[in-house]
């Protein structure tokens, strides 16, 4: 489901045995998105009991209280460093201070690098990327070579921060080589279309790549044509555009 606004793309994934949200996005637009995953869901599928979470920041996690209250029976799930955050409705490091918005507490729980969530007929596995943030977690359905990701891949014009809460840009580079090791067929990135094709996922990970080493080699800063980025933003903005989807030949 893609993001509305400043929320982040919204994933279900539906299974015999259980249903799982990837990302909550923002408050904002809490009660659509209720209407729009409800909507979505198939009569044979389980009902939601896991709302997986790619880092404690406003775009993923600010909605994820209503959708709890709203899924009954559910759990969120976060990596260790944004536990305490989520679980405080820290209004400063999950960067709703910057949407001008309260952060509700979340009742979280922990995941790991390689837990997995099984979904009866197929499971997800989380992967550690950190880099935006040190719990940062993407989500892996081997099945379809599919990874669903958070900020470290704003969409694929657009290179993500580490100048956030927790950011590092040495683990951004890391994190980056490991999904290009990863043969991937399909990216969900944070907003906008998703990314599809080996040969498109490649070019796109290596520009951005790419750019987190030029950044690293220019003293760990971004160089000073590039624009500086909206008080809201969690990616930066080429001055050059990049392309956002594969032209046609």
């Amino acid at each position: 489901m893609p993001g509305i606004h400043h929320d982040s793309n919204v994933v279900l994934v539906q299974g015999k045995a259980s249903s799982v949200l990837i990302n909550a996005g923002t408050s904002w637009y809490q009660m659509l998105q209720v209407e729009r995953i409800r909507g979505t869901l198939e009569e044979n599928s389980a009902d939601i009991d896991t709302i997986l979470l790619s880092s404690r920041r406003f775009p993923f996690a600010g909605g994820c209280a209503h959708m709890l209250e709203s899924f009954l029976g559910s759990k969120a799930y976060i990596g260790k460093e944004g536990l305490s955050s989520l679980q405080t409705g820290d209004f400063f490091s999950t960067w709703a201070n910057r949407y001008d918005s309260d952060m509700p507490a979340v009742d979280s729980n922990l995941i790991e690098n390689n837990s997995i969530f099984a979904v009866g007929d197929g499971e997800i596995k989380c992967i550690s990327l950190p880099g935006p943030a040190p719990e940062e977690m993407g989500f892996f359905i081997e099945e379809r070579k599919m990874m669903i990701l958070g900020s470290i891949l704003p969409r694929a014009d657009r290179p993500a921060r580490w100048d956030l809460p927790g950011g590092n840009l040495v683990d951004m580079i890391a994190s980056m080589k490991k999904l290009s090791a990863m043969n991937l067929e399909k990216i969900v990135p944070m907003t906008g279309p998703a990314i599809v094709g080996k040969k498109r996922i490649s070019e796109v990970l290596k520009q951005h790549l790419h750019f987190f080493e030029e950044c690293f080699e220019n003293d760990g800063t971004v160089k000073k044509s590039w624009p500086k980025p909206a008080r809201t933003a969690i990616w930066l903005t080429p001055p050059d555009p990049w392309n956002l989807e594969e032209k046609e030949a």
